[in-house]
């Protein structure tokens, strides 16, 4: 039986890419904290996992001026934050939100690269025995 690497890793792929859009949204929002009427975004993390692990038709194009339909699966779908208490400049950026978002981020990206290692090392030691 073969093994198909890419379907085994391809969650992990999605939470890395996931987690690394919402990475950069953070830092966005944080870089903005004190812009006037910037209105901060994030992802749904739990929710861009699930839609990105549903069995979707993968379209091709077959001419380069043909459009392209849907996103890469390890993307998510930015959205704008409603804000707790809106700053009087019209800024939505919280920044003790943002810090906690940071650190949730940051933890299950760890997660995730640990899990990878494991599952890794699990197939070396299958393949090689040591």
């Amino acid at each position: 039986m073969a093994l198909n690497i890419d379907k085994l890793f391809a969650g992990h792929a999605r939470a890395l890419g996931i987690a690394n859009q919402r990475l950069q949204l953070l830092a966005a929002n944080v870089a903005n904290a004190d812009t006037p009427h910037y209105k901060a975004r994030d992802i749904d993390f739990k929710g861009a996992m699930q839609e990105a692990s549903q069995h979707r038709v993968q379209l091709k194009g077959t001419h380069p001026k043909h459009l392209a339909v849907g996103g890469s699966p390890n993307r998510a779908e930015a959205l704008y934050r409603v804000p707790d208490q809106p700053s009087l400049d019209g800024n939505t950026v919280d920044t003790q939100r943002e810090s906690s978002a940071v650190a949730e981020t940051a933890v299950r990206y760890q997660a995730t690269l640990t899990f990878l290692n494991h599952r890794i090392q699990g197939l070396r030691l299958a393949i090689t025995g040591r």
